[in-house]
């Protein structure tokens, strides 16, 4: 039988799960937890099904958990079902606090030439997660996410940054016109993407300070924010298709950038 010390841990899990917990944030899975772990997250509760406690990996991991986390609480799965976000119980949950990065340690953070991404008004968090982890593999400085954008650290994010928002420099909140302004003030060059540009993505000097700014799934930037980016360049596409979807359009520009700038083959 649960105790009320573990059915209390649980309310709170649904209460950070379901975003209503500020500065908390709900992982789970064995491989995203290892990823919180790794990060050096400060870690409130760690919450695990038996079944998985009988496995090697997960063991190992629930032992090293238990020791820089404030409670550990070992649960049915029926129990642990309860709490998931996902419809199959991945059978642990961790319960951390989210990264600090706000607004001056973001900027003070980033190097004098960086490439950045801006996401802006994406609001399916996993195109989200899928960028964040696009953005670190392609060696991304920092991600910036403006109002309206989803939470890069929901479960859904998390789960498709698979560790990524833990350890990438993120900017949340700003708007769009005011990371243009710093993008100016910084000599950082902004660039979009627009089916109509003039210049090929390869064509564009990705070596230089960059901002990438990429908008909502279903529209787009607009004309005006197009507009008011410093440069907009076109992925060219073939057959009667007219645009990508923003995660996959992002990879495609962003490895440009790092071929440009590390020489990737």
């Amino acid at each position: 039988m649960i105790n009320s010390r573990d059915n209390s841990l649980l309310r709170r899990a649904r209460s950070v799960r379901d975003g209503k917990v500020d500065k908390m944030i709900f992982v789970e899975g064995l491989r995203l937890c290892e990823e919180a772990l790794r990060s050096e997250l400060s870690i409130e509760a760690v919450i695990y099904s038996e079944e998985i406690a009988s496995k090697e990996r997960a063991a190992r991991l629930i032992d090293d958990l238990s020791k820089v986390s404030e409670r550990v609480a070992s649960v049915s799965e029926k129990l642990l079902a309860s709490i998931s976000y996902t419809k199959t119980p991945q059978g642990i949950v961790v319960l951390a606090a989210r990264p600090e990065m706000d607004e001056a340690k973001f900027k003070s953070s980033q190097p004098a030439s960086p490439l950045l991404i801006v996401m802006h008004g994406i609001n399916n968090p996993v195109n989200v997660g899928a960028i964040l982890r696009t953005a670190e593999a392609a060696g991304v400085t920092g991600a910036i996410a403006t109002a309206n954008t989803a939470d890069a650290f929901s479960p859904k994010a998390l789960r498709g940054a698979m560790g990524s928002a833990f350890r990438l420099p993120i900017w949340t909140g700003p708007s769009y016109t005011g990371v243009l302004e710093w993008c100016t003030e910084r000599s950082i060059h902004s660039v979009c993407a627009d089916a109509e540009g003039m210049k090929v993505f390869t064509d564009f000097d990705w070596r230089r300070a960059c901002a990438l700014m990429v908008g909502p799934e279903s529209s787009g930037l607009s004309s005006e924010e197009m507009a008011a980016a410093g440069e907009a360049v076109r992925i060219p596409m073939q057959g009667p298709v007219e645009s990508l979807n923003v995660a996959v359009a992002t990879g495609i520009l962003l490895y440009e950038a790092a071929r440009q700038r590390r020489g990737f083959g």
